[in-house]
């Protein structure tokens, strides 16, 4: 229980005007008088901006009535919604109860699943809240058994059907019985603890995805039925026709300039190193983000020792958000390749690297290993794409903040820090490892020929099956296309 004389008497006011401040950690407790919905008489509320490890910046607020012992919390975020969606799946063995003590952030526009009861918690039903897997298992069989009596008296089979359901969810809340834990957010503003982190958690699976329009309109960014209907109409009209704008006209200039206003720089900085596009493309779009029209550009260049690439870039005049992609061209190659860089020197950070959005990174020296898809797909250097992995850890996997957390591995993630510092500051050679199963990254080297450059290796391999129906490549089937497309070439003169 907290000290009240270290609390904060404000009003509601103040608090509105101090989580919209950019506070970063140490924020005050604040403490506002508030009704009791159960006995309508006044009790405190306490309002806490606050980090939490491995996640962000949140506001806890915890309710508590002194005439009748109501108590509640509930946990609102203080920053924006995300730019995509996140779906975690938590793998939970039978006999594993280490791994209902993680913490799991459910924001109020998440969807919990457990596909094996077919039993799913719809956003309405639980408000945002700090808990763990254990926790929000137990408050919703407490919430189901809330009104079992009542049930048995006026529905009986009902109520029978809702105590084997409640057997088998404590079943599994007890680790009695396998499930998958299924965290899905169009937010993004949800979370399941990694406690293996910076490595791989092999028990969850993390997948970001964009957001239906659908969801977006959940989300509240669709005001009113008139920018709906208004979108729609403009997307059909002849106007959304690609146009391809010649080289003479607008040319590199004007691409280079469309790329520079994306989320990275490196783009414009790597990409025109190797050659200009002949032509960019315009087209109008909609905006990932507010869902107004927008224009994306697009080019096409080639990468020597490498392939043919597309580069897109998106800016929304609105909403102020950009974004920029980078696709490969051509076929879908037949097996994967892993690139393999010995960096030794100051010119080894240097070099260009294509990361696709199905590459994984590892460096075998600090025991790190980042899954597929992670970052995204991003054209910058070796120094660049390692400063952002260290970024991306401090900020999503820091679990550095607060004053609960073991000092184990508070010391593990101090360790973890000045090792990486140590490699970028080249106290000793180190290994970079691009792993992309659909042989879409690269690196560059440093020799006027790929072949001299004995730092750099590459390794192919077949996939796996699981990797192919993972990538959705088991179920293509282009019989029908190989024969039209044989069915008119030229026929060949003896």
């Amino acid at each position: 229980m907290m000290d009240n004389r270290n609390d904060q008497e404000i009003d509601v006011g103040s608090v509105v005007e101090a989580v919209s401040a950019d506070h970063s950690f140490g924020a005050p407790l604040y403490v506002v008088e508030s009704m009791c919905m159960r006995c309508n008489e006044n009790g405190t509320t306490r309002f806490l901006l606050t980090l939490i490890p491995h996640f962000r910046k949140v506001l806890i607020s915890a309710f508590e009535c002194p005439h009748c012992g109501e108590r509640n919390n509930e946990v609102q975020f203080a920053g924006e919604i995300q730019p995509r969606g996140c779906s975690y799946h938590l793998e939970v063995s039978a006999g594993d109860t280490k791994i209902f003590d993680r913490q799991v952030v459910k924001s109020e526009s998440a969807t919990i699943k457990i596909p094996e009861l077919d039993f799913e918690i719809p956003p309405e039903a639980q408000r945002g809240s700090l808990s763990t897997v254990e926790g929000i298992l137990s408050r919703a069989a407490d919430e189901l058994s809330a009104l079992q009596e009542e049930r048995k008296k006026v529905d009986p089979k009902t109520a029978e059907a809702i105590d084997q359901f409640l057997s088998k969810l404590r079943a599994c809340a007890k680790a009695e019985t396998s499930f998958t834990f299924i965290l899905d957010d169009p937010a993004g503003n949800s979370f399941i603890e990694n406690p293996h982190a910076p490595s791989i958690d092999p028990s969850l699976t993390i997948k970001f995805y964009e957001r239906t329009p659908e969801q977006q309109a959940t989300l509240g960014y669709l005001a009113n039925t008139s920018q709906t209907g208004h979108s729609e109409r403009s997307l059909v009209t002849p106007s959304t026709q690609t146009t391809a704008l010649p080289h003479g006209t607008i040319g590199a200039t004007a691409g280079h300039r469309a790329i520079a206003q994306s989320n990275s720089t490196d783009i414009s900085d790597n990409l025109f190193r190797y050659s200009a596009p002949e032509e960019v493309m315009t087209f109008p779009s909609t905006c990932g983000a507010c869902t107004k029209l927008c224009e994306t550009r697009m080019f096409v260049t080639k990468i020597p020792y490498f392939q043919e690439v597309i580069v897109m870039a998106s800016t929304c005049d609105d909403c102020g958000y950009r974004n920029s992609e980078l696709k490969p061209g051509g076929a879908i190659p037949e097996k994967g390749k892993k690139i393999m860089l010995s960096v030794k020197n100051i010119t080894d950070l240097s070099r260009d690297v294509i990361k696709s959005d199905t590459a994984g990174v590892k460096i075998p020296e600090l025991d790190l290993e980042l899954a597929g898809g992670t970052l995204g797909g991003m054209v910058t250097t070796v120094e660049g794409l390692v400063t952002q992995i260290r970024e991306s850890l401090a900020r999503v996997h820091g679990f550095t903040f607060g004053d609960s957390l073991e000092q184990s591995k508070i010391n593990k993630w101090k360790e973890f820090g000045s090792r990486l510092t140590k490699l970028l500051n080249l106290e000793q050679p180190w290994t970079f490892i691009l792993d992309d199963e659909l042989a879409n990254s690269f690196i560059s080297p440093v020799t006027d020929d790929i072949k001299d450059d004995h730092q750099l290796t590459f390794e192919e391999y077949e996939r796996s099956w699981e990797q192919n129906e993972e990538l959705g490549l088991n179920d293509i089937d282009t019989s029908s296309a190989d024969a039209a497309y044989e069915s008119t070439e030229p026929t060949k003169l003896p």
